[in-house]
């Protein structure tokens, strides 16, 4: 006799809860229009009792709000095990994190980057939330390595942009040739707090935000 192997098959890894609000809401619809159809047609002499429907749309209600309710659970049970829970634990850690994101506070915006190898040029873009360059340099760090990049807050018009504004970095390095050279640009600092937004852990590096998932060290800081 040949023995198959056990295997997850679509209907075993499909979402239960959601399967259960679609059944749900299947049933609903089908109850509200049997119990219209039947309103419309009952006997007037001898009406349908409305207990028996009232107590149908309660338990049907009822287990709605459970199918909800388990989503909530599901959703704190996965923050606090294994994103909220975790994230809180490196408060007072320095962290590095690959995000190119950076909020400008104090007139200042912060960057690191690091280089596969030295570089005869790099150039250095700053965006805004709409991807517009509003920043442009040059820096003088080309060795290979990691680097920074501060920003003072002034657009290519001269312009001081106000504090708040999250703003990511773009950097273009290149060799004698000017072919491309490797590069990647990230946020290292100390996390000062975590949030939960869309429901992500997000920490705060001296001011700025970066998703917990971008976190890629944890160390005591110097």
């Amino acid at each position: 006799m040949a023995v198959t192997s056990a295997t997850s098959t679509p209907a075993a890894t499909q979402d239960i809860g959601a399967l259960g609000k679609a059944q749900l809401a299947s049933s609903y619809d089908t109850f509200l229009k049997l119990l219209t159809t039947q309103i419309q047609n009952q006997d007037p002499l001898s009406p349908l009792d409305s207990n028996q429907f009232t107590q149908q749309l309660v338990q049907m209600t009822g287990v709605q709000q459970q199918l909800y309710s388990n989503d909530l659970l599901k959703q704190l049970v996965a923050n606090t095990g294994t994103g909220m829970a975790q994230a809180v634990s490196v408060i007072g850690k320095e962290v590095t994190a690959d995000s190119n994101k950076a909020t400008l506070m104090n007139g200042q915006a912060r960057w690191s980057y690091n280089l596969g190898r030295e570089a005869a040029a790099v150039k250095i873009e700053v965006l805004d939330a709409n991807g517009r360059t509003v920043a442009v340099s040059a820096p003088t760090k080309v060795a290979a390595g990691d680097q920074t990049f501060t920003w003072n807050g002034s657009d290519i018009t001269g312009l001081k942009r106000a504090d708040g504004g999250e703003y990511s970095l773009r950097i273009t390095p290149t060799d004698a040739s000017g072919a491309a050279i490797t590069s990647r640009v990230f946020q290292r600092g100390v996390v000062t707090g975590v949030e939960q937004a869309a429901g992500q852990s997000i920490l705060s590096i001296g001011g700025t935000r970066a998703p917990w998932s971008t976190v890629t060290s944890v160390r005591q800081p110097a």
